[in-house]
């Protein structure tokens, strides 16, 4: 890979107007959950956007589609044998920090990937900074209900009308890898195999982490999962680290950088900008260090694999130097899959 590094992707650059978006609307629009509209993108790719309520929002959706797939087509001439194991196999993708759908096929180039030419790969967005999760608001709940539309609302919907299937897998990088390990844990039977890339699994590890990366985008970080003492039941219904036996019966890959500077990392990346307060004194990051996230996020997952081990987990590492970039997610990805696809075609 030659792209440069985007900002990482557990404090992407704050938007215009982030200060705005310290508490989620809570005026519903009442939305009605469907697709609004269906672009072409290419030959097998597909952008959707969804009405969703729990959300309350439109979401982006992109879908990379397998040979001779069709809307509400499945891998069978004859609609009526459209049973749940002639429909297409899926393997759903999510996002980082920045809720972007599109760099799995722009930044990672997996539509050229063979392998996955008789997948259904489901790559949804969500809003920024919203870590796979419905939000906790005071415990009022509300927007943004992100596990909601990823698993309740989007998931039956491709079911319905673009012959989705009901053998999955689930992959995610940084919060997308935290949403790939919470949701197996939390929906067990759901996903048949799991993998992370550089996920933020262990969140009350690193509490100073999600408190500085949501002040950085003006977001209170109270609304994500509560306070971390008053509201930790809520914290620890939501960690992979804290779910890791519930993760049993679901193959696991686990990878992850230690933040320096690594083989897929250019001579001329700049270091992640600097967050404001996200050293702890107590612990500061290694002086070579140019990745501090991925540092937090290493610590975090050699602690998770640990977990996994001890729960009889069948988890798979592959942990090296590296950032918490672009580069190192494709590469994983593509490390990641046969045990994915395995998972994913056997019986």
């Amino acid at each position: 890979m030659t792209e440069h590094r985007k900002p990482p992707e557990a404090a992407p650059a704050p938007p215009d107007g982030a200060a705005a978006r310290k508490t989620p609307p809570f005026r519903r629009r009442v939305l009605r959950p469907g697709v609004i509209t269906e672009r072409r993108r290419g030959r097998r790719v597909t952008d959707l956007r969804v009405a969703s309520p729990g959300l309350d929002d439109v979401a982006t959706v992109r879908l990379l589609t397998p040979d001779g797939w069709r809307r509400g087509s499945s891998r069978t001439a004859d609609a009526r044998s459209r049973t749940a194991a002639a429909r297409w196999p899926v393997l759903l993708l999510l996002p980082g920090a920045d809720g972007e759908c599109t760099d799995w096929t722009e930044l990672y180039g997996i539509a050229e990937l063979p392998q996955l030419r008789d997948v259904l790969v489901v790559m949804p967005s969500m809003p920024l900074y919203g870590f796979c999760t419905d939000w906790w608001n005071g415990g009022a709940g509300g927007p943004p209900a992100v596990e909601t539309f990823h698993l309740d609302e989007l998931l039956p919907l491709l079911e319905r009308d673009y012959g989705a299937g009901t053998r999955r897998v689930v992959a995610g990088q940084s919060q997308g890898g935290f949403g790939a390990l919470s949701y197996a844990a939390r929906r067990p039977g759901l996903f048949r195999a799991v993998a992370s890339f550089s996920g933020f699994v262990h969140p009350l590890r690193h509490t100073r982490a999600v408190r500085t990366g949501c002040a950085y985008l003006g977001i209170d970080w109270r609304d994500v999962w509560g306070d971390p003492v008053r509201d930790r039941a809520n914290w620890l219904a939501h960690a992979p680290y804290h779910l890791a036996e519930r993760l049993r019966g679901s193959p696991v890959y686990l990878s992850c950088g230690d933040g320096r500077a690594g083989p897929l990392d250019r001579p001329d990346d700049e270091p992640e900008e600097d967050i404001p307060g996200l050293e702890d004194p107590d612990d500061p990051f290694p002086e070579d260090a140019v990745s501090p996230f991925e540092v937090i996020m290493r610590d975090e997952n050699e602690a998770l694999a640990d977990r996994l081990h001890t729960a009889g987990v069948s988890v798979r590492t592959h942990f090296t130097s590296g950032t918490h970039s672009p580069p190192y997610w494709g590469r994983e990805l593509r490390r990641a899959l046969p045990t994915l696809l395995r998972e994913l075609r056997g019986a």
